[in-house]
C-alpha cells in the first residue's frame, strides 16, 4: 500500500528544546523531522505539533513549531488524550439552506469534507509519547498509521528500537523520510519534484 498525500496528515511529536538534546542522535533527528516537515508544507499537507509539559520541557525548536498550523500543548504521553483527535478529523460540512429550504425530512445528509486518514507521526520520545499516541490512533482503527522513523528519537536507542517493533506489531506502517517523500510525490513529474529532491539531498 503506498501512501496519498491527499490523504495524508503529518504529526510532529515532542521535539522540545529541552529534550532533543538528550536524545540519541538528537540533531540528525530533529533535521530529518525538519525536512520532513517543510517537504509537508510543499505538497500541502496539513502539519501537527505537540509538546509535552511545555512548562518543563519548553517549547518545540522554532523552526519545527513554525511549520505547524497549530501545536497541542498536552500533559498526558499520548496526545489523543488531549485533544489530538478533534484536530485530525474532517471539519463539519457547512450548513446551507435558507426560509425556502425543503423541509427536513426531504433534504439530503450533508457530505462531510473528505478524511485524511493517513497519519503521518515522527517524534520524541519514540517508546513514550509517539508510542502511545500511535497505539491510540490505532485503536480507533479509522486511522492508517506511518511512523518515520529517521525522524524518531529515544534517549537510549535501544527504547526507540523496542517501539518500532512494537508499533510494527501493532498495525503501523515504518517508513524513512525519503521513502515517504517519493510515494507522496509519486512521479518525477510532480510540480513540486525539483524542490523535494533539493530538500531531500540537502
Amino acid at each position: 500500500m503506498l501512501i496519498n498525500p491527499t490523504e495524508s496528515q503529518l504529526v510532529l511529536v515532542d521535539y522540545q528544546q529541552r529534550l532533543m538534546p538528550a536524545i540519541h542522535d538528537g540533531e540528525a533527528v530533529s533535521a530529518v523531522a525538519l525536512r520532513l516537515a517543510r517537504i509537508a508544507a510543499l505538497l500541502d499537507i496539513p502539519i501537527w505539533g505537540t509538546e509535552e509539559n511545555p512548562q518543563a520541557l519548553g517549547p518545540n525548536l522554532a523552526a519545527i513549531r513554525a511549520l505547524c498550523q497549530r501545536t497541542l500543548s498536552k500533559m498526558h504521553f499520548s496526545a489523543c488524550a488531549d485533544g489530538l483527535l478533534d484536530w485530525l478529523q474532517a471539519p463539519a460540512p457547512p450548513a446551507a439552506g435558507n426560509a425556502r429550504s425543503l423541509p427536513r425530512h426531504l433534504q439530503k445528509p450533508a457530505t462531510a469534507a473528505p478524511t485524511r486518514h493517513s497519519i503521518v507521526l515522527a517524534g520524541c520520545e519514540a517508546h513514550v509519547c509517539l508510542l502511545q499516541t500511535a497505539l491510540d490512533l490505532l485503536a480507533e482503527e479509522e486511522w492508517d498509521v506511518w511512523v518515520v522513523t529517521d525522524a524518531c528519537g529515544s534517549q537510549r536507542s535501544f527504547d526507540r528500537d523496542a517501539a518500532f517493533d512494537r508499533l510494527a506489531s501493532s498495525g503501523a506502517e515504518l517508513v524513512s523520510c525519503e521513502m515517504l517523500a517519493f510515494e507522496w510525490l509519486g512521479s518525477a513529474q510532480h510540480p513540486r519534484f525539483k524542490e523535494v529532491l533539493a530538500l531531500l539531498k540537502a
